[in-house]
């Protein structure tokens, strides 16, 4: 029997490859017509073909040029499927870039990101601001700030002038955030063992937990996570958090900000911590199984297998799988029994809004820009 479902699971994957090719080509002034499944933001159709291969659905895209005259939607990247995996038509559009998702390409899950846009704005997420002489200065700064994503610099001819070279780092995450974990009987849910999840460092240190503690206020963002350690690398990963509280009960991460001071208040059921900086932070949390647990959404597919740690496998030597769920035979619907969903979310850099705006120019880290650096 459990020959039969590996079988029929590779039948599966045979199928996929057999039905993709890899396509690399972009198509300009050519409108990809299929299902809408996202809108993001992105600064050119390179960067949005890289959304696109990252999103667990998408197979083909639509970018709006800065030079479109359609309408005022510039730089918005449209995540596109249909049940055949091609574009249900292909009518021209001035202004617009289409292209297919990468899946098929075996992509580098950290790309890298070298080109600078002249006169364009990535707004918001911002979490620190210095003046540099140039662009490339500040280039350099948001490359060698573990927090630092992207940046806009503001040039020398820019109005108002009292904000003239200054050079704006930002954020965005790139280790995997689960949508939604949830209670489920029947469910096994984990992380790959290859998937990066936190930065590399060459010290290590071990994380600091407070059990039974809660902290007062300051939330800064509120996000799933699997555990408190989890909890703790999403607070690492994010340059504004001073601290965290984690609930168990219903697997809520709070990210808090106040470097000034930590209330604290003794709660069954919470555990708050410090952030590891600068440092290996030990990951054996990672390993971990969690049963009744789902990581529901984001599934790129599934396989029949005959048990977790065989779905764990699978997860971790599929190099786009970050994270899994597996159900097993008690699960209430029969029908479910030994499927192993592999599943992803987008890691690479993505600012929040992308705009047009004179005398600025805007780019990414090149910390996965090996060579470049």
């Amino acid at each position: 029997m459990g020959t039969l479902f590996i079988f029929v699971g590779l039948l599966y994957l045979c199928g996929l490859s057999f039905s993709q090719e890899c396509r690399k080509d972009l198509l300009e002034n050519i409108n990809f017509l299929g299902t809408e499944i996202k809108v993001l933001r992105s600064p050119d159709a390179v960067h949005c073909q890289h959304l696109c291969t990252q999103h667990h659905r998408c197979l083909f895209f639509a970018f709006v040029r800065p030079d479109s005259t359609i309408d005022n939607r510039y730089f918005y990247c449209f995540l596109k499927s249909t049940p055949s995996g091609q574009p249900k038509a292909r009518p021209s559009k001035q202004g617009i870039t289409s292209g297919f998702s990468l899946k098929p390409c075996y992509p580098d899950p950290k790309p890298c990101l070298p080109q600078v846009y002249q006169n364009v704005d990535f707004l918001g997420a911002d979490y620190r601001s210095l003046f540099t002489s140039d662009y490339e200065e500040c280039q350099r700064a948001c490359t060698q700030d573990p927090g630092c994503q992207f940046f806009t610099f503001v040039n020398g001819v820019f109005t108002p002038e009292r904000i003239r070279y200054k050079c704006h780092l930002k954020f965005s995450w790139t280790i995997p955030r689960i949508p939604t974990i949830e209670r489920k009987a029947g469910v096994v849910s984990g992380f790959s063992h290859e998937a990066e999840i936190i930065q590399s460092f060459d010290t290590v240190c071990q994380g600091k937990l407070f059990p039974r503690t809660d902290t007062k206020g300051n939330n800064i963002e509120t996000l799933p996570a699997a555990s408190p350690e989890h909890c703790q690398t999403l607070c690492s990963a994010h340059p504004l958090c001073t601290y965290f509280s984690y609930t168990s009960n219903d697997y809520k991460c709070y990210l808090k900000n106040n470097p000034n001071e930590m209330v604290t208040i003794s709660k069954e059921g919470v555990t708050s911590g410090l952030p590891a900086r600068f440092c290996q932070q030990v990951n054996s949390w990672v390993k971990d199984v969690h049963e009744g647990t789902g990581f529901t959404g984001s599934d790129i597919r599934y396989e029949l297998v005959d048990d977790r740690d065989m779905c764990q496998r699978e997860c971790t030597e599929d190099s786009n799988c970050q994270f899994y769920d597996y159900v097993t035979e008690s699960f209430f619907d029969r029908n479910y029994w030994r499927r192993c969903y592999l599943k992803r979310v987008i890691t690479i850099p993505a600012p929040p809004k992308v705009t047009k705006l004179s005398n600025v120019v805007s780019g990414f880290s090149l910390k996965n820009c090996y060579g470049i650096v």
